[in-house]
């Protein structure tokens, strides 16, 4: 791409929504070297027919032969967080091409907003009043089901990118005393809010021990899996709660689930799961773990849904800023994978 008047060519992989696609060529219009596709159809082999022209593909899952194809490949927009799935396929393909891959955060927000709405319905029971009131249950209280206050608890970050950042602004009102545990604190450039205790990724104990309340938003990695086991769990404690919308596996399944059981914490609010592929069961039910969770009174399911509604304009600003980058030759782009790390 050295030539700038040659066209970039962008190909969606996925299938985009209208809305977006117009958002997209309203927002790039101006950069005219940029040249984007849209296919109707978006079958592995007409994607196959399109690729061998693509500078840049953007989509969610790209199988090993269209990027073998797609020979001209410069650079890969994951639009949605959560890239453990290709960190292989781009470390096997950048040992003879350099492609950079990229791990969209645009709906940073909207899984932030969910993290705090499940804590918050955790805390009041809301769920359970809800219930009660459906079965003309009229002022059902605290001997049944009172509210937790949220007021002076310790609340711990696990991760600090985007999404609890995001969390962290949420819930300074609520007069919560926060630690964050971060892996790179050399690159917090920004400042912080207000004071907090700050743990590095090899004080996850210490961490663990400090807080109450864990709430986990870091990606899953082979150092982050079973991050959080019994030992962790126990030393959040009889008050503890878990607020998990990272990936379900940096929390030991089976730790989880005997935490609950036994109440070695007060309960836990989780959007993401350990088998997103499940079979039926004799009642043709399907549940995305191996252990009954659902049987369970003090959790609450969400079905990874935090990254509703997927529709809005904004959460493709991101997309629309490093194609813009990249229209114009810049070699800096925002959340660029790097491999080694797997995020």
């Amino acid at each position: 791409m050295s030539n700038r008047s040659e066209k970039i060519t962008v190909l969606f992989i996925s299938q985009i929504a209208e809305p977006i696609q117009e958002y997209l060529l309203t927002n790039l219009n101006k950069f005219r070297n940029l040249k984007l596709l849209f296919p109707t159809d978006t079958s592995n082999k007409s994607i196959l027919s399109l690729v061998s022209d693509a500078d840049v593909l953007i989509g969610w899952r790209p199988t090993r032969a269209i990027l073998k194809n797609a020979v001209k490949l410069k650079m890969f927009i994951n639009p949605g967080t959560g890239v453990t799935h290709l960190i292989d396929l781009f470390r096997e393909l950048n040992q003879k091409r350099e492609v950079k891959l990229i791990n969209g955060h645009g709906h940073s927000y909207f899984v932030a907003q969910h993290a705090v709405a499940l804590l918050l319905t955790f805390m009041n029971k809301t769920i359970l009043h809800h219930q009660w009131m459906k079965q003309g249950k009229w002022r059902t209280g605290d001997k049944e089901a009172a509210s937790i206050p949220l007021r002076f608890r310790k609340v711990g970050l696990l991760g600090y990118g985007a999404i609890n950042k995001k969390i962290h602004k949420m819930l300074q009102g609520f007069n919560i005393e926060f630690s964050i545990l971060r892996k790179h604190w050399d690159k917090e450039n920004e400042q912080l809010i207000i004071p907090v205790k700050k743990f590095s990724q090899y004080q996850v104990n210490e961490f663990c021990d400090e807080i109450d309340i864990l709430i986990i938003a870091i990606p899953h990695t082979s150092q982050t899996k079973d991050l959080i086991g019994k030992e962790q769990l126990n030393l959040l404690g009889k008050e503890g709660i878990l607020i998990n919308v990272g990936r379900g596996e940096i929390i030991n399944e089976s730790a989880l689930y005997n935490a609950l059981k036994d109440k070695t914490i007060t309960g836990a609010a989780i959007d993401v799961w350990y088998n997103y592929s499940p079979d039926e069961d004799i009642n043709g039910k399907k549940y995305p773990y191996n252990y009954p969770f659902h049987e369970l009174d003090n959790i609450i399911l969400s079905p990874h849904r935090s990254n509703s509604p997927f529709i809005d304009l904004l959460r493709w600003d991101e997309v629309i800023e490093n194609l813009s980058r990249l229209s114009e030759y810049k070699n800096d782009f925002i959340n660029q994978v790097n491999l080694a790390e797997e995020y």
